[in-house]
């Protein structure tokens, strides 16, 4: 499909930088689009009104790190230049996938000292060699340390990596710290939130537990490349970056168990309707499953297990978006975010949500 058909104006106001409190209260919009009123404004906190027993709420338990990373590329001769890098994937112990900058100026082989913005890790610096460059700036990078080791030198060196349409705007701070992380946070290695899950607070929890709604957690480590723009004319031509997770076998079982008696699987965030995707067969049952999924859902795509999706708001041209059009359709999801637009919802990480409901 053209990618110019998931383009939208979007005013720059509408782009959130912090999120309300208390996250609950956010605004949601109700996405029908097989029945009337197709749109229906609400908050997040009037979830449990649009789900019933039995229903499954499936929710993405990976724990964002400090993946930003600053430092200095060291060259013999003495030379010095500022490197910045974003780690979105971890292949090994010691070796990351990152996305550097100046991407075209570093080369294999390269010595990067990370440490060198105020923080100081160990000696003062955590150490890493540039083992293979790819395309789009990214490259592996191998550190000095392995293991926990090496996970403790990142949180101690690195910073939270607040997307750029954020980051363009504010400087990181000790508040994001906590407010771009989920309350059930729990399995280290994102890169970025999974952002419908910001929503949720204990009080939340308490009222979908009332309700007789189930919860269930996956894990994807979200990467970077979830930022990169589409720049392929086509989406056919489109590379989607890789991101590893993993479902295991109880809550394959559990989630089968749901849709065996009639109960609904709602997934929170577009992370976990991707793995969750990513590990049904063909004829819907969801099994366990570990590894990496570049899966790419675009119009067309024939949904095998998910039945509702929660999400925010998303970027013009994105994958995201492409996603939320497949599940709902592409004329109600344009309809969608240009009552969005018009009626002051606040787009992206921190902004509001929607709930979506698949398109039969």
């Amino acid at each position: 499909m053209r990618v110019d058909l998931f383009d939208f104006d979007l005013p720059d106001e509408r782009i959130a930088l912090r999120p309300v409190s208390p996250r609950d209260s956010a605004r949601m919009l109700v996405v029908r689009p097989d029945r009337e009123p197709v749109l229906e404004d609400r908050h997040v906190f009037d979830l449990p009104s649009f789900l019933s027993p039995g229903d499954a709420l499936v929710f993405n338990d990976t724990k964002v790190i400090p993946a930003q990373l600053e430092g200095k590329r060291l060259r013999e001769g003495g030379q010095e230049t500022p490197v910045s890098a974003t780690l979105h994937m971890r292949i090994g112990p010691e070796r990351w996938k990152a996305f550097a900058r100046p991407g075209k100026r570093i080369k294999v082989g390269d010595r990067i000292e990370f440490g060198h913005s105020g923080n100081a890790c160990l000696l003062g610096t955590l150490g890493a060699v540039v083992e293979e460059k790819g395309e789009a700036g990214e490259v592996t990078l191998r550190f000095d340390f392995s293991g926990p080791a090496l996970d403790e030198a990142i949180m101690t060196v690195g910073h939270i990596p607040l997307p750029p349409y954020i980051a363009s705007k504010r400087g990181e701070d000790e508040k994001d710290r906590t407010d771009y992380q989920t309350v059930y946070a729990r399995k280290e290695g994102a890169v970025a939130a999974p952002t419908a899950g910001l929503h949720f607070t204990p009080a939340l929890f308490e009222a979908l537990d009332r309700a007789g709604i189930e919860r269930h957690f996956v894990t994807l480590h979200v990467g970077a490349g979830t930022f990169l723009p589409v720049k392929a004319d086509d989406t056919d031509d489109h590379k989607m970056h890789l991101e590893t997770g993993h479902v295991s076998a109880e809550t394959a079982a559990r989630l089968n168990a749901v849709k065996a008696r009639g109960g609904r699987i709602v997934c929170v965030g577009t992370t976990s309707l991707r793995l969750i995707e990513s590990a049904a067969n063909a004829s819907g049952q969801i099994e366990p499953w570990s590894g990496a999924t570049g899966i790419f859902i675009t119009p067309g795509y024939r949904f095998r297990a998910v039945d509702v999706l929660m999400t925010n708001f998303h970027l013009p041209k994105s994958t995201l978006f492409m996603l939320v059009s497949a599940f709902a359709g592409l004329d109600t999801m344009r309809a969608a975010y240009a009552h969005a637009i018009e009626s002051g919802y606040r787009f992206y990480s921190y902004g509001d949500a929607s709930l979506l409901f698949r398109k039969s």
